[in-house]
Order: C-alpha cells, then sequence, then structure tokens
C-alpha cells in the first residue's frame, strides 16, 4: 500500500468512528417515541434531536430537565416543530433541587394551550446558564419562569404571536438577547416580554439589540433600577422597538419603571426610545462675587450653578459635578466662561478633580487668560476649555479660579457654563 492509500484509509477510520460517535451520543425523536423518550429519566450526556413537526396533545408529562443538564437540538425552526395545545401544560420543567444546563438549537416550540407556558426552571447550584439558538416561540401563551440561572444566552431567535412573557427570577449574572426578533404579538398581552420576577436581580448585564414590536398596552420591560447591582448594568445597543408598527421614542409604556436617564441604564443608537447620554451641564444663571484673598491661589468660582441634562450626574453641592455611575469613565470637559474683573489682571481657571476612592482632590488642567481692557465697565477675560478627565463613582470635577497679579475680586457672568460628557 502506497503512501496516499495509507493516509486515506486513516482518513476513513477517523471520520467513522466520528460519525459512530455522533450516531451513539444522539437519540432520535420523533412523533411516534417522543412520550416514551421524555417519559423517563434524560440521558445528559446525549443530544435529543427533534426529528420531524411533533404533535404532543394529550402528553401530559413535562419534560424534565435533569440536574446535569439537557441538550435538544433539530433541523431547523421550520422542519423540527415540539406543538401542544392542551390547556395548563409546561413543557419543561425542574426535578426537586433544580436542573442544570439547557441547551436549544434549531427547533420550533408551540406551546398555546390555556394558561400554558413553556418553562418552569430553577437551578440547581445557582452555576447554571439557559442557552437558545436558532429557536422560535409561535404562538406560546407564556414563555414561563427561568429562575437563579448564572446566565441566559439567545442568540437568533424569533417570538411570534401569542403573549410570550419570560419572567426571570432570582440572582443573574447576566442575560443577553442578540440578532432575535419579535412580531405579531396578542394586543391582548398585558405582561411585559421581559418580566422581573421575584427576587430578581443582575449582577452584571443585561444586554440586547432585539427587534421588537409590541401589541397595543405590553411593555418591553417592566424592570426597576433596583433590579440592577451596577450602574449602566441595563443595556440596550441598536435595538428598534415598535408599538403596533409605529416608532415613539417618548412611550413611557415601553419601559414603565425605568429611565434612559437612571444610572442603571445605558441605551445607545437605539430607534423608539431614548437613548443615554452620559454626563451633565453647569450654567451660571445668577452671580455672586468671588473673593480673592490672595494672588496665585485657586478659589471656587462662585455664582448660582443651575444644572440641566443631568444623566448619571448629579449637583451635590453648588457648582459641583458628580458621576455617579462607574462606567463609562473617561469623559470630554468643556469650558465657555465670561469672567469679570480689574483691566489687565491676569487670571487662571483650573479643572478641579475630587477623587472619592482616595479621598483626595487633583488639578486636571489650567488655562491662563488676561482681562481685556474694554471699554466702559465690563472688562471680562473668556476663557474655551476642551480636556478629557476621568471620573469613577462619585467623583466630581470643580471650577476655580486666580488672580495671578492681585488680591482682587472675580465675577462669572451669567451663561458662563461647563459641561461634562462621554467621550
Amino acid at each position: 500500500m502506497n503512501l496516499s492509500n495509507l493516509l486515506r484509509s486513516i482518513t476513513d477510520w477517523i471520520r467513522k468512528q466520528l460519525e459512530l460517535r455522533l450516531v451513539t451520543n444522539r437519540i432520535v425523536v420523533n412523533q411516534k417515541n417522543f412520550t416514551n423518550i421524555f417519559s423517563n429519566t434524560l440521558d445528559s450526556a446525549k443530544e435529543y434531536f427533534i426529528d420531524g413537526i411533533i404533535n404532543i396533545d394529550g402528553f401530559s408529562t413535562s419534560i424534565e430537565v435533569p440536574s446535569s443538564g439537557l441538550v435538544l437540538k433539530g433541523f431547523s425552526f421550520d422542519n423540527s416543530q415540539i406543538i401542544c395545545t392542551d390547556n395548563s401544560y409546561t413543557l419543561f420543567t425542574s426535578p426537586i433541587g433544580g436542573s442544570g444546563n439547557l441547551l436549544m438549537h434549531n427547533f420550533a416550540v408551540d406551546i398555546s394551550g390555556t394558561s400554558s407556558k413553556v418553562f418552569d426552571l430553577v437551578s440547581d447550584t445557582g452555576n447554571e446558564a439557559v442557552e437558545i439558538h436558532d429557536v422560535n416561540f409561535n404562538d406560546c401563551t407564556s414563555l414561563g419562569t427561568l429562575d437563579n440561572y448564572r446566565q441566559g444566552l439567545e442568540t437568533g431567535n424569533g417570538r411570534f404571536g401569542g403573549t410570550p412573557d419570560l419572567t426571570l427570577k432570582g440572582v443573574w449574572n447576566g442575560y443577553r438577547v442578540s440578532t432575535s426578533i419579535v412580531r405579531s404579538l396578542d394586543n391582548s398581552m398585558t405582561p411585559a416580554l421581559f418580566v422581573a420576577g421575584t427576587g430578581f436581580t443582575i449582577d452584571s448585564r443585561f444586554l440586547t439589540d432585539i427587534n421588537c414590536d409590541l401589541g397595543n398596552t405590553a411593555p418591553f420591560a417592566d424592570f426597576t433600577p433596583s433590579n440592577f447591582t451596577n450602574s449602566s448594568s441595563f443595556r440596550l445597543f441598536d435595538t428598534v422597538i415598535t408599538r403596533s408598527g409605529a416608532l415613539d421614542p417618548t412611550d413611557a409604556t415601553i419601559l414603565p419603571n425605568i429611565t434612559n436617564a437612571d444610572t442603571e441604564s445605558y441605551f445607545k443608537n437605539n430607534e423608539g426610545i431614548e437613548n443615554t447620554f452620559v454626563g451633565g451641564q453647569l450654567t451660571i444663571t445668577s452671580t455672586a462675587t468671588t473673593t480673592v484673598s490672595a494672588s496665585s491661589t485657586y478659589y471656587d468660582i462662585l455664582g448660582t450653578w443651575g444644572t440641566s441634562d443631568l444623566e448619571h450626574f448629579d449637583e451635590p453641592s453648588n457648582g459641583q459635578l458628580r458621576h455617579l455611575g462607574n462606567t463609562p469613565r473617561q469623559y470630554q470637559l468643556i469650558a465657555i466662561l465670561s469672567l469679570d474683573g480689574t483691566a489687565n489682571d491676569v487670571l487662571k481657571v483650573n479643572v478641579r478633580k475630587y477623587d472619592s476612592s482616595s479621598a483626595s482632590f487633583s488639578d486636571e488642567y489650567q488655562l491662563e487668560r488676561k482681562i481685556n481692557n474694554l471699554a466702559g465697565s465690563r472688562d471680562i477675560a473668556a476663557f474655551t476649555i476642551i480636556t478629557n478627565v476621568t471620573l469613577d463613582e462619585n467623583d466630581y470635577i470643580i471650577l476655580q479660579v486666580s488672580n495671578e497679579t492681585a488680591a482682587r475680586d472675580i465675577v462669572a457672568e451669567v451663561d458662563s457654563y461647563f459641561i461634562i460628557k462621554e467621550r
């Protein structure tokens, strides 16, 4: 046997072994054997393959997801389906103690009976995952409840028709829905598409780029800020959310219990909801004299600083702009100031940062200008400042001024302002 034939023989043998292993680890499920297979304890080492469109009306037993997990696959959501129209039926349940990982790929589910649902699952240890890929939920009465899983991942899924609310309970690290679509929901649907169940918290993030058309009344999610442990962890990126086909970013019923401006929210490049623009502005609304007791010494710029467009920021004390979140951290500061004083005096403005973690101040940026000798009594120095700053949680910025020439007072004019915005 020459070398070429030997290599071919080895390759054929390896392929046959792989095929044998695949067949050994796959259990094909069809209309005839469904009841027999799923009425018994399932083998977590096997892959259960949905072969065809299987109607399980009258199958009163749920599919119990073992503590060691379950894998279900199919050809596609057109050619592999599980359908049940029975009332008060639940497709997936947990044994006493809880279930392991549930992995679903390439099939469709239609559980449409009155008071029926797809899931009633609780995690065995709190360290399990639910991953659902290329699965359509058609005309489902409810997707049911997932409780205390470590994480959930949906990719390429569809929710079409019915009232497919999904309740998340317990403590989760994260939940992600990517490249998924929602269409043709029943207009009678009142629960949210994503429901915050008992004790629901997200330690990392809930993230989606979903394309979703809601019915007349159902919210997208009924989450509240208290469901999120960290700032910027409710993340809607590149989503399209409509109600009955119409875009209305002012529709507060889409997210009734949380807003784009809440510290826990981080909404970017979306259509149909308001986006988050992290930052804020302070503006002098009435003047006050900044008393300069010594030259070349910084003093906080006084006056009444009014707030506007605060998102993830607040003003804990007059003239302070404080970051309330922990992400993002990189910001740009823009200041436009008109400072009135004595002609030809040299003024210097200082951007001063308070670091909450070290309870200390640092000088971030300084700019020097001379007060112009103008006609009349108004002599001003005009400052335009653009600089970058890094702000962690509870860090804040305040502006200061010094008179480098003499101990002479300064007044910041009305409409002087500074802005902090995300880079």
